[in-house]
């Protein structure tokens, strides 16, 4: 059985199956902000979800970090160090790409083992 967390008509912010939070790709609350805090609204965002699932930061398997322009790739990594768990760096993918609203400079999705029961 898969336990899916904030649906809408679109889509899930979190799926959780075999004991796996698979989160949608999250993106920043404030797109006026540069890509280091766009970042750290995003990595917030990261949080409260695997909280919703019962997991947090230390826990993730794999991040993927898409950025609308690899200029932005040290200002995200400034935060991204900031931020992850010490001794507990996910494997992690970062790759440009076109977002979906070109005010965004940068939108993650990562999964992470979790201790709800599906």
């Amino acid at each position: 059985m898969i336990k899916r967390i904030d649906v809408s008509s679109r889509f899930s912010e979190v799926a959780i199956y075999n004991g796996v939070a698979y989160l949608a790709g999250q993106v920043p609350t404030d797109e006026t902000q540069n890509a280091y805090c766009q970042t750290q609204q995003v990595l917030s965002e990261i949080d409260k979800y695997l909280a919703k699932a019962d997991s947090d930061k230390s826990r993730i398997l794999m991040a993927t970090v898409y950025l609308a322009d690899m200029a932005d790739y040290d200002e995200m990594n400034r935060a991204w160090d900031e931020w992850v768990a010490p001794n507990n760096a996910p494997p992690r993918a970062c790759v440009e790409a076109r977002l979906a609203n070109p005010n965004w400079k940068v939108e993650i999705v990562v999964n992470a083992v979790c201790s709800i029961k599906e």
